[in-house]
């Protein structure tokens, strides 16, 4: 009978020094195995040869399950061998945010320095910055409904006032036939009932009596639609909901049957989020 106990308590002596052991160990290693420590947002950024102003940026692919990309305009989901066009003179800090298990994140950034614009691609918006007194003298207002207005800073250009509806617009020479597409940086808070649209007319808005609708919407945002009733960051491209009326999908490309002027107007309506929706970077390029 003694034996059997003693037995009994040294199986049980074994058992506590054995899960003290396990315990131990686990104090000096992440808890959770399912998030990375630490990732490698590394990459290599390497001009494409024959193309004008395009560069691939391949990331290293070791614990990175997605990767971000930012080239300055705001960060956006690319892949990890992602093609970056930068159509105009400048120097640009691309950023590669590389996202591994748990959400684990990492960072790296490289410069490039572009010498020459894209004489096809160029911007051919004036201003689309908003960041000088310049700048802004290139945009005409239009103001539907109070209290709905825009004002402009180094931030960018800012429509505001819940209940009310406003655009901008400037007039652009264009080539008939000619493919173009449309981008600007958004932001904002939750909007509700609201929609912000991109229109691309032949009419000059200062003429049109009533909503401007001319070419038809060529993108946007639309809390019916789905999108903008969150918080709003990034191209209206990537984050945009709104179809593009001339080819009933969402597209930012547009083609115009004449050479000569249009007018490329953005307005927006409704309960707007409070601090309102800015735009910076507005573009329309030559493809």
């Amino acid at each position: 009978m003694n034996l059997n106990i003693n037995l009994r308590r040294s199986v049980y002596l074994m058992l506590f020094i054995a899960l003290g052991t396990l315990n131990s160990c686990d104090d000096e290693v992440n808890g959770n195995v399912l998030v990375a420590s630490s990732v490698d947002a590394a990459f290599t950024l390497v001009p494409v040869t024959g193309v004008t102003n395009t560069y691939l940026a391949t990331a290293q692919p070791n614990g990175v399950i997605s990767s971000r990309w930012d080239t300055g305009d705001g960060a956006y989901p690319g892949k990890m061998n992602e093609t970056i066009v930068l159509p105009d003179a400048g120097t640009y800090t691309i950023t590669h945010t590389a996202i591994g298990a748990g959400g684990a994140m990492g960072t790296a950034n490289t410069q490039v320095v572009v010498a020459t614009s894209d004489p096809v691609k160029g911007n051919l918006v004036k201003g689309g910055s908003f960041a000088t007194a310049t700048d802004q003298a290139n945009w005409k207002k239009v103001i539907y409904t109070a209290p709905g207005d825009w004002t402009y800073s180094s931030k960018g250009a800012t429509i505001s006032g819940s209940g009310g509806h406003a655009g901008i617009y400037q007039a652009i020479d264009v080539v008939k036939d000619k493919e173009y597409s449309i981008d600007m940086v958004v932001s904002g808070g939750a909007s509700a009932d609201m929609w912000f649209e991109v229109y691309a007319g032949k009419k000059d808005p200062a003429t049109v009596s009533g909503d401007y609708s001319d070419g038809g919407k060529v993108m946007g945002l639309n809390t019916w639609d789905g999108c903008g009733n969150s918080v709003v960051s990034g191209k209206l491209s990537a984050i945009g909901c709104t179809k593009n009326e001339r080819v009933g999908m969402i597209s930012n490309v547009v083609k115009f049957d004449i050479t000569g002027k249009i007018y490329l107007m953005i307005r927006c309506g409704g309960k707007i989020a409070a601090g309102g929706i800015t735009i910076k970077s507005v573009e329309l390029r030559g493809k």
